[in-house]
């Protein structure tokens, strides 16, 4: 299989200029921050201005990196698409992952760090199409990095890391994980439209980022 031209994670300037922008520090402190980048020539004030999406403490950040990284991953492989990982400055990440990811930042950023791993597991537990939905409720309402802790982005909270979880499975033995690396031919296909540009938004239904890029 030829992997599709990709920078970041799944990000293809050439198809979809519209992706999402994570920003990680250069060392082991400072803010993740993550814009909605709606043409590949925004940048400086006018980005931060109109479409910083969220400011992330950098503590918070790590505790879902893995995570996102994980099933970002997974499904970018399926698709035919080079895998990514997350690096010490700009990180593209495609329009459809980037509203799954601010989905999943807007609900841990006021939270108890105790509550991030509940948080994970309930974001993992939605349909790729849920997520979706879910940040373009979000962001038509409250979207603004500062409108943190008010109407969507409170409820988003609430429902991600208050709900129960069921308790992890155990771990998949090694045939197990086999199996799951390549997924039947309609799971395949499925997947693979999650990075069309024209992909339906309604349902139904540390980090190594100090290393040198």
């Amino acid at each position: 299989m030829t992997l599709q031209r990709t920078t970041g994670f799944g990000h293809a300037p050439a198809r979809d200029p519209h992706h999402f922008l994570v920003t990680l520090p250069r060392g082991p402190s400072g803010d993740v921050l993550v814009h909605e980048v709606f043409h590949e020539d925004a940048d400086g004030p006018a980005l931060d201005a109109a479409n910083l999406r969220v400011v992330l403490d950098l503590p918070r950040w790590l505790k879902i990196a893995d995570a996102l990284e994980e099933d970002f991953n997974r499904r970018l492989r399926v698709a035919g698409m080079r895998a990514g990982r997350w690096k010490a400055g700009a990180n593209p990440v495609a329009r459809l992952l980037g509203k799954e990811l601010v989905l999943l930042v807007w609900a841990i950023e006021d939270a108890e760090p105790s509550l991030v791993p509940a948080a994970v597991q309930n974001w993992r537990g939605l349909a790729p199409e849920e997520r979706w939905w879910l940040y373009t409720m979000t962001a038509a309402q409250t979207g603004h990095h500062t409108k943190r802790n008010i109407g969507w982005r409170k409820a988003v909270r609430h429902a991600l890391t208050e709900n129960p979880v069921f308790a992890a499975p155990e771990a998949p033995t090694t045939a197990e994980r086999r199996a799951r690396q390549r997924p039947p031919a309609a799971d395949r296909d499925r997947q693979s439209d999650f990075f069309r540009s024209d992909a339906t938004e309604q349902p139904p239904y540390a980090a190594r980022i100090w290393d040198t890029p």
